[in-house]
């Protein structure tokens, strides 16, 4: 019988991968780059494994992938980076090695890798992982790019002393570099806290210099209120309040042009005049205080 040829769906996925990388190098047209890896990965779906043909279904799926990630990356769309490759993947265990490598290296440039914490940690406890050849290097990159940065020494520890991939050789290199990283971070949070420290002394010391100036603009303050309050109370009141009333009257309850509100009004503007020479008068102006 003749061997079986190479679906058509594959193809038609390498045609869009190839697409997809002139987009991105030649192009530089990154969302466009995006739609055809993410067309070509739908159009592989769910996936059986290893396929026939000159590339195999898992290989292209991958390099879709590795092309979409890096075309995120340069639309600053990191975020997206680690949700959007689970889509064709479902469970961190299954990202290739290739994808997992570029997620932690593209988490750590943006200083975030513990976006990678929980993925890298799922991917390195696979049983079926363990067995890549590229299990060792990625075991060293999570270590030196996810758990030391985020001070997860004693997981770190835990890790190289439970890898059967390391010698002992390679298992003491890496304690060594723990250990050196645990004493720089004890250093770091040391020097972190002296500057602390140091800081609080002035920050009370401005703290001080504005109570002082808001205490002195309150005695201010509270001179100028007590100032008012004895000028107002030495107005004449009755008659302000008398004249205030005779002018509701005149406006509201007269005609001021007849002729018999002119005597009422006569009398009612000496009676402001009077008012104000009392207000104006030395023995009502408020007394000088210190």
């Amino acid at each position: 019988s003749e061997p079986p040829a190479w679906t058509p769906v594959p193809a038609q996925a390498a045609a869009l991968l190839e697409e997809a990388a002139d987009l991105l190098v030649l192009h530089r047209d990154f969302a466009a780059a995006v739609e055809r890896c993410e067309a070509g990965c739908d159009s592989l779906g769910p996936g059986p494994g290893p396929g026939p043909g000159p590339e195999s279904f898992a290989e292209v799926k991958c390099s879709l992938c590795v092309v979409g990630i890096q075309a995120l990356a340069e639309m600053n769309r990191w975020r997206e980076v680690l949700s959007w490759v689970l889509r064709y993947y479902h469970v961190p265990e299954h990202l290739p090695p290739k994808v997992v490598e570029l997620c932690i290296l593209l988490y750590s440039k943006v200083r975030e890798p513990q976006v990678m914490l929980e993925v890298g940690s799922s991917w390195l406890r696979d049983q079926t992982n363990k067995s890549l050849p590229e299990y060792g290097s990625l075991l060293e990159l999570y270590l030196m790019h996810v758990l030391l940065p985020l001070g997860r020494f004693e997981g770190a520890e835990e890790l190289v002393r439970g890898c059967d991939v390391f010698d002992s050789e390679q298992q003491l290199a890496f304690l060594s570099t723990i250990c050196q990283s645990r004493r720089q971070w004890t250093q770091q949070e040391e020097t972190r806290s002296a500057a602390e420290e140091q800081q609080d002394p002035a920050t009370e010391t401005v703290l001080g210099a504005l109570s002082q100036k808001l205490l002195t603009m309150l005695t201010l303050l509270r001179r100028a209120l007590r100032s008012m309050s004895s000028h107002f109370y030495l107005l004449p009141y009755k008659k302000m309040l008398l004249a205030t009333f005779l002018l509701y009257l005149v406006v509201v309850r007269l005609d001021p042009a007849a002729p018999t509100s002119l005597p009422f009004i006569y009398k009612l503007v000496q009676l402001f005049r009077q008012a104000w020479a009392a207000v104006l008068s030395p023995i009502h102006r408020p007394p000088i205080r210190d």
